[in-house]
This record gives structure tokens, C-alpha cells and sequence, in this order.
């Protein structure tokens, strides 16, 4: 890879960009389906990992809101 300003975190990133493109072959519109296929498949996985991790938070928070409350703590 080319020369990169690190701490230019653009400029690294287009760099990079500009390394990758000198590089990279042109995918077919089939190919280029597929990826964005599998790419929507992972993120729609993702996304329901994390509800459910949202509902677990959910869950722990409302025990310990309970437990504070039993304890004499009001929420308004």
C-alpha cells in the first residue's frame, strides 16, 4: 500500500480508496448481486443480534429499576 498520513484519517482513507481502485477488477453484475446480496443477509443478521441484546439491556435495567424501588429509590 502507498504512503499514508495516518493522522489524516481522510487522506487515509482516500488513499487507500485510490490504492484499492489501481487494483481492483471490475465484478460483473452478477457477482456484484451476490455481494450486495450476502452484504444485506450479515447486516440483517447483525441487526437481530442486536435487539435481542437491546431487550436483554432492557430486561436487567427493569430488575434493577424493581430492586431499587423495593429499596425505597422512586423514579419519576
Amino acid at each position: 500500500m502507498e504512503n499514508m498520513d495516518t493522522n489524516d484519517l481522510e487522506g487515509a482513507i482516500d488513499s487507500a480508496k485510490e490504492s484499492t481502485r489501481k487494483e481492483e477488477t471490475k465484478m460483473t453484475p452478477e457477482e456484484e448481486k451476490g455481494f450486495h446480496k450476502g452484504a444485506l443477509n450479515t447486516l440483517t443478521a447483525e441487526r437481530s443480534e442486536l435487539i435481542k441484546m437491546i431487550g436483554n439491556v432492557e430486561a436487567i435495567m427493569k430488575a434493577h429499576m424493581n430492586r431499587l424501588r423495593e429499596l425505597g429509590v422512586e423514579f419519576k
